[in-house]
């Protein structure tokens, strides 16, 4: 037994510092980014905030209302091979959808029909597990990078530096970075297992950039001003579930109780998700998931305009003209009180 004694941190514990700046505007700001991958061969151009590969955000419709401002979709991994096929043959940004993906066999073999019928034309995939700590996953990204020397790997969920360079040196582009942290996941709960987030990305990034790879921070985010932290933490993108759930876009099953109306929101480790795709939670597992009802927000236009405002914003105050910029503008002040909510809370 081990204890760590130095603090970590979580979005909640910290504010970002302002600085002097000469910029008058957000409009003066540029928040996408250009990249070039260490593995993958297609050179990113966009706004890096992705929304997560769930079933109620991951979805074709969210993709196509992000792809014009910028923004990326991990699409989830229960849509039939024809429909992935239709929709990545008409994709005209690679990077506007990532191809989901988990470890078996059967998710291979319909990987690998998918491409055949796509005509190859899928440039990047999410390779996805709960914990990506164990060596069958190291061996099936090294596999897919084999097989497709072309494509963009995300892989994940990691939280720790010498894992996040393990990932990169078997073939991941991006590391996905977060245990726990998100807001229908109950692996903390359930496990005891996990990192607050905020130190997480600040770790595994240095550990990424160092080998010339990328990190996605995944979860934790509630507001516009923790997707800035987490930019600034060092993350060079941003996945995004509970901020985009609940919209007409987000697939999440609508249903009114007493004249309002509620979208269905669940992780999916938890046992409704289970239940739809699995049969069930299998006999040596426990669900690490929840399922909620979420206000139906309406179009998901309004809230990629709040977050993307947001960060802009943090942008001016620290005086970062472009996006790249923050991280090396960032100094994060700990508090102990983020909000006045005397009057409720907004």
């Amino acid at each position: 037994m081990h204890i760590e004694h130095e603090l970590k941190l979580d979005f909640k514990d910290v504010l970002i510092r302002p600085k002097r700046s000469t910029l008058t505007s957000r409009s003066n700001v540029d928040i996408a980014r250009q990249f070039a991958f260490r593995h993958g061969k297609d050179a990113y151009d966009g706004i890096p905030i992705i929304a997560a590969n769930m079933d109620s955000t991951g979805t074709f419709d969210m993709a196509r209302a992000l792809q014009p401002v910028g923004l990326s979709v991990a699409l989830h991994k229960h849509y039939a091979v024809e429909e992935y096929a239709a929709y990545f043959n008409g994709l005209e940004r690679k990077s506007a959808a990532f191809y989901s993906i988990g470890i078996t066999r059967a998710d291979e073999e319909k990987f690998d029909k998918v491409m055949a019928a796509a005509g190859g034309r899928i440039g990047y995939a999410c390779i996805d597990v709960a914990n990506g700590y164990h060596e069958n996953f190291v061996t099936f990204i090294a596999r897919i990078r084999t097989a497709w020397p072309e494509l963009v790997i995300m892989a994940g969920n990691v939280v720790t530096g010498e894992m996040t360079e393990q990932l990169i040196l078997s073939g991941a582009d991006i590391v996905k970075v977060g245990i726990g942290p998100g807001s229908v996941c109950t692996t903390r709960k359930m496990t005891g297992v996990g990192y607050p987030q905020l130190s997480a990305i600040i770790e595994c990034a240095d550990a990424a950039h160092g080998l010339g790879g990328l990190i996605c921070a995944d979860g934790g985010c509630a507001t516009p001003g923790d997707v800035a932290k987490a930019f600034g933490g060092g993350a060079d993108f941003v996945m995004l579930g509970g901020m985009l759930a609940g919209h007409n876009e987000s697939g999440g099953e609508r249903i009114e109780r007493d004249g309002q109306a509620f979208r269905r929101f669940y992780g999916m480790s938890s046992k409704a998700a289970m239940d739809k795709y699995a049969g069930g939670v299998a006999g040596y597992r426990a669900a690490e998931g929840k399922e909620v009802l979420i206000p139906d927000r309406g179009p998901v236009e309004v809230t990629v305009h709040e977050i993307l405002g947001g960060v802009r914003s943090a942008c001016t105050y620290v005086g970062a003209r472009r996006l790249k910029e923050l991280t090396k503008r960032t100094t994060f002040v700990r508090v102990t009180q983020q909000l006045n909510e005397v009057f409720g809370k907004g």
